[in-house]
């Protein structure tokens, strides 16, 4: 690529990427990725004038983002729950409303929720007084994909046994990397929801399974992520219903099941938990407020 200017500044490459309709926001990141500084500094350096090198890497992702490539795939990196994670096309762009699901969990925890935990009835107690969190011995993140939430449990709770399990090899692949990088092991399990851990039962699990419907107009805006992990039949409740019905055989007693769901669909995911054995069902709500996720506890 030519050099089109020495004096090309951050403030003339955040006018450039507005008018290609990128959001200032994801220009600055790339900025600052393309300068190896932080987003404050770039804010603070509207007039630094970019080199060449600078500019031609910025233009590459520029020119990626105009065209709807997620900002994770341009930098190969999203930061989620507090964690910096490795992001590829292989896996989805872990969205902040699914650390709903995450902050839910870690609630169920801290209040004790698995008191229960483990087949021998054993429990495991962190620090002391009446404050202390049981923590559940066996946790599963069901198609975990970069190991997001997986990561983000075993982070807040070291001494669990976190399991994730996905149906694709190139995913696990990128939570291997993850975990390996952040020093927090996990048990991986490829397969399909349920039948990954065949003859296993855990005291958690959680899921943010494809939901979205067939022909959905949102369809449009991901074609970069990949189409498996995000679409399912039966209106984008087949997998939600798959996962539910086979949570029995797989979850102690009293054990929670934690899923996230399409804004619209609370209720046909709390019907289903009810018919299969679920109790003290609830939900969440995302940063929109719209509720995204349902779980409940099964009964004992």
């Amino acid at each position: 690529m030519a050099w089109p200017d020495a004096t090309l500044t951050v403030q003339a490459c955040l006018q450039q990427a507005q008018a290609l309709g990128v959001a200032r926001l994801d220009a600055t990141l790339l900025l600052a990725e393309a300068l190896k500084q932080t987003r404050t500094w770039v804010l603070s350096h509207s007039e630094y004038a970019l080199t060449p090198k600078e500019y031609s890497v910025f233009q590459s992702w520029l020119q990626q983002r105009a065209q709807g490539l997620p900002l994770a795939y341009c930098l190969g990196r999203r930061e989620f729950h507090g964690l910096m994670l490795k992001v590829t096309p292989d896996v989805l762009d872990p969205r902040p409303d699914t650390e709903t699901l995450v902050d839910w969990a870690l609630e169920i925890w801290s209040q004790g929720g698995a008191d229960h935990v483990g087949s021998a009835g054993s429990t495991r107690q962190l620090g002391s007084g009446p404050a202390a969190a049981r923590e559940p011995t066996r946790v599963l993140d069901l198609g975990t994909g970069s190991g997001a939430i997986a990561l983000a449990l075993k982070a807040a709770y070291p001494h669990a046994q976190v399991h994730a399990s996905d149906v694709s090899v190139a995913a696990l692949s990128v939570a291997q990397a993850n975990a390996k990088a952040l020093g927090l092991p996990l048990t991986l399990h490829t397969g399909h929801w349920w039948g990954a851990v065949s003859g296993l039962r855990f005291d958690l699990a959680v899921a943010n399974p494809p939901y979205i419907r067939e022909g959905d107009s949102h369809l449009a805006s991901l074609v970069h992520e990949p189409f498996v992990a995000l679409v399912a039949a039966q209106d984008g409740l087949a997998d939600l219903r798959t996962i539910i019905k086979g949570a029995p055989l797989h979850l102690a007693p009293g054990a929670w099941l934690l899923l996230e769901h399409g804004h619209d669909q609370a209720v046909a995911v709390a019907q289903a938990l009810a018919a299969a054995g679920f109790v003290e069902i609830g939900h969440r709500s995302d940063l929109a407020g719209h509720t995204r996720c349902t779980g409940g506890r099964l009964r004992r």
